[in-house]
């Protein structure tokens, strides 16, 4: 593949340097160090709080790992970065002003109440981070792969293993332990970030081999989250993105198959035990918890034109105030997933953070189109695409390293093969 045939529209391709040849073998070195280092960036212990030592850890990574971002000051000017800073600071900087006025609390303190957008900064370390170890995609990929069979190894060994009483029905609002119970049955919360990318990745292969095997790979780990992981928003995007990847792949006559065949499907699928209750307004499904807090945003907002375009901020957790004192309700945002988007950031905001996960998808296009098809790179595509997907039932504020992460990944590979051919799908 030519040189010019990878440089992406609006972007000059750099010169230097390139990924490193693609071994026979992955390097044990390497991907030790990719091994060690993909749970922390990928927030695998964001929110665990039962093993504290790994949870502050991946709480403070965010700006422990900032001088890992000093080898792109060397660099010319990369792709998206410029949006990502731009994104971050309006999101800290605007709601934590406006809440000084909304809710009566300093500056710096509101600033704290932002903490869960760090992880948006891994767009500069990760990929500093990249810059310094340079993996092959072929490593990246068996790391991300390593990571996602681990998560399905566990759960089933968790599953297996754990006694009954350890599975919590009674915890504190907010919390989300490991294991659970609630009418859904036993749950185990486990982080699936690299184990949805993996389904994703062992679909591309079957879709592109027509191989079983991996048909097979991506059928039980789908399984694994339906029956052991119990989260709807999950079951919700996984089923989208596969759907969306089917009918991209399929020619003319399938794709009118499964215009009737997939919304069968995906009734029959969402008959299926929990996911039937999914649209229920019964109370045991936290819907009028839900539905006050709707109500009580938009009362609050109300027909003042600049609190809908630039939010009213929140509340600080270091504050000896709360939402739920304020509002003399459980008031969780995040159950309101895009309202309390706008509630809090705007819909400024709100379109700063949808187009940090667009500029994903477009870039993702541009960069296929001049590498050509790379199984890897298409499921981290998916991962993004799935992001949107369940963005209605699971904010996306929630876990931005996630795709920060998939967005460092990007650039580095564009920075690095816009002048060389693939490898080998991976």
């Amino acid at each position: 593949m030519s040189g010019e045939s990878a440089i992406l529209a609006g972007d000059q391709a750099p010169s230097t340097p390139r990924l490193p040849p693609a071994p026979g073998r992955v390097r044990a070195r390497i991907m030790a160090i990719l091994v060690l280092a993909l749970p922390l960036f990928g927030q695998t212990f964001h929110y665990m709080k039962d093993l504290m030592p790994l949870w502050a850890l991946s709480k403070a990574l965010p700006l422990l790992s900032l001088p890992l971002a000093a080898p792109l000051f060397r660099q010319p000017r990369l792709p998206m970065v410029r949006q990502v800073l731009a994104t971050f600071l309006w999101l800290v900087l605007v709601p934590s002003f406006v809440a000084t006025f909304t809710f009566g609390q300093d500056f710096f303190t509101g600033i704290t109440a932002q903490v869960k957008l760090l992880p948006m900064l891994y767009v500069f370390s990760f990929l500093g981070f990249l810059m310094m170890v340079k993996p092959t995609l072929r490593e990246l990929t068996a790391a991300f792969l390593t990571w996602g069979f681990l998560t399905f190894a566990l759960l089933v060994l968790l599953w297996a293993l754990v006694p009954q009483n350890w599975y919590s029905g009674v915890y504190a609002f907010g919390s989300s332990p490991l294991f659970s119970m609630d009418n859904r049955g036993n749950r185990i919360r486990m982080p699936m970030y690299f184990g949805i990318i993996t389904i994703f990745y062992c679909y591309r292969r079957f879709l592109g081999d027509r191989s079983l095997v991996w048909l097979f790979g991506a059928l039980a780990g789908f399984l694994l989250t339906l029956l052991v992981v119990k989260t709807r928003a999950m079951i919700v995007g996984i089923a989208g993105v596969v759907v969306i990847d089917s009918f991209a792949a399929a020619g003319a006559l399938t794709r009118v198959a499964l215009l009737f065949a997939a919304p069968a499907g995906l009734v029959g699928l969402f008959s299926f035990g929990y996911l039937a209750t999914m649209f229920s307004v019964d109370s045991s499904t936290g819907f009028d918890v839900r539905w006050k807090t709707i109500t009580k945003a938009i009362d609050f907002l109300g027909v003042d034109p600049l609190r809908w375009l630039f939010g009213v901020g929140t509340i600080s957790p270091t504050s000896a105030d709360s939402l739920f004192s304020y509002f003399d309700h459980f008031f969780f945002l995040a159950d309101i997933t895009w309202l309390g988007i706008i509630f809090e950031f705007g819909l400024i905001g709100a379109i700063l953070i949808l187009f940090y996960e667009l500029r994903g998808l477009l870039f993702c296009r541009q960069l296929m189109a001049g590498i050509g098809r790379n199984t890897f790179i298409g499921s981290l595509r998916d991962y993004i695409l799935y992001v949107i997907i369940i963005s209605n039932l699971y904010p996306p504020t929630l876990t931005p390293g996630e795709t920060a992460v998939i967005l460092a990944i990007f650039v580095y590979v564009w920075r690095s093969l816009a002048q060389d051919a693939p490898e080998d799908d991976a």
